[in-house]
């Protein structure tokens, strides 16, 4: 739970927004408390486009899942 509470805190409080899917993927690339495989399916799973909130990031990724 550790990996997704710090990732979702990161989304929430950490990004300005609008951004985009490819700064949001490079933030995280750059977060050392996340497993190098829990990054990977993030650019993965995270659907090209801009995103205005947080809530917009996490509806997207977990329409993919």
């Amino acid at each position: 739970m550790g990996s997704l509470q710090s990732s979702l805190d990161h989304i929430k409080n950490h990004t300005q927004y609008p951004t985009s899917s490819q700064a949001l993927i490079a933030a995280c690339g750059n977060m050392s408390d996340l497993a190098s495989e829990d990054k990977e399916w993030f650019g993965k799973t995270l659907p090209e486009g801009t995103y205005n909130t947080p809530e917009d990031v996490v509806k997207a990724v977990l329409a993919k899942v």
